[in-house]
């Protein structure tokens, strides 16, 4: 299932530079950059409220974006770096790229395990331990993945779960060419020391 493209709007920033950005940012803006795709870079401006409760939500940088500019097409972008105040840790600058439909983008996708009740080592009390909460994919901008899906259904103390074991949406590749582990689940400490004995 392909996510929803958000929208975001911003305004064109009369101005380059340190002064104008300072500008912006008294004028409860965060300055930011769109560049790719062939074209000039345009200097843009951000509501800085809208812009911190975007990136409070979470996968800010792996979500396509629809950019809204005023008397501009709408474009796609994804967030390539959010500058930030060292002592604050509040945006102070922001860099996207411009994307075709057809461009194949590296995202971090989000990994949900389904079917826990299902697993007999987690209903005897296993722990699923989970090594990669999100997985590098390189994928089609026009249809980014909300999230992988990891079914438990059957996974037993000591199973590994590794990126073959799971079916990837279509289009999707990992950008990692081995086998690496997700997750596995491991047996309660108790049950590991009685099995020592």
């Amino acid at each position: 299932m392909a996510r929803e493209i958000p929208d975001l709007q911003a305004v064109v920033r009369t101005g380059t530079g340190k002064g104008a950005a300072r500008q912006a940012r008294r004028e409860g803006y965060v300055p930011g950059i769109v560049y790719g795709d062939g074209k000039e870079p345009q200097p843009i401006n951000l509501g800085y409220n809208m812009l911190l409760k975007r990136l409070k939500a979470g996968r800010f940088l792996s979500t396509l974006i629809n950019l809204k500019v005023e008397g501009q097409p709408d474009v796609h972008v994804v967030c390539r770096g959010v500058q930030r105040d060292v002592v604050k840790d509040l945006p102070t600058h922001i860099d996207f790229m411009r994307l075709h439909d057809d461009s194949r983008i590296n995202l971090f996708i989000h990994v949900t395990f389904i079917n826990h009740e299902a697993s007999p080592g987690l209903k005897r009390g296993g722990t699923l331990t989970v090594v990669r909460p999100e997985v590098e994919l390189e994928v089609l901008a026009s249809d980014i993945p909300s999230e992988i899906v990891v079914d438990l259904t059957g996974k037993t103390f000591g199973d590994v779960i590794h990126i073959s074991d799971v079916v990837l949406p279509k289009g999707a590749k990992p950008t990692i060419e081995r086998n690496f582990v997700i997750a596995n689940v491991t047996a309660p400490t108790g049950l590991v020391a009685g099995e020592d004995e």
